[in-house]
């Protein structure tokens, strides 16, 4: 028995839950981009291939670079999913991200879920976002 068990220690193999968005993170495009919209009807969400910060690992409010249908854009995280409840930051279901250009402004011109409110506190980098949300939490 004790033999069977050793295989099978050795057969599997576990990792952590990550807890920040990544390189190879998958993220939902939450604005209303004509790219964003048709990435999401065909089931190939955008990928992360850069994270613009020094510690190489997004939260609220960062920029990122993916690849969405064969091109690269820019984004800023509005929703991250946490495994654990940091105190006074509102948990959210999935990794959310708003397109970006390389000014800064979005693409789309309406925003579907609550911007968290850390974003307002950055007011002069997204002030453009905070206009086209409707909600905050």
């Amino acid at each position: 028995m004790s033999f069977f068990t050793s295989q099978m220690r050795s057969a599997f193999s576990t990792s952590s839950c990550l807890l920040h968005i990544q390189t190879c993170t998958r993220l939902r495009v939450v604005d209303n981009s004509k790219i964003g919209k048709e990435a999401m009807q065909a089931g190939k969400p955008p990928k992360v291939i850069h994270v613009y910060n020094k510690k190489r690992k997004a939260d609220l409010g960062d920029r990122v670079l993916m690849a969405i249908r064969g091109e690269k854009k820019k984004g800023v995280v509005v929703g991250a999913k946490h495994k654990v409840q940091e105190v006074l930051r509102p948990r959210f279901d999935s990794n959310n991200v708003v397109l970006i250009d390389d000014s800064g402004n979005p693409l789309g011109n309406r925003i579907y879920v609550p911007l968290p409110m850390s974003l307002r506190a950055k007011k002069d980098q997204y002030n453009k976002l905070i206009s086209i949300a409707t909600r905050f939490v």
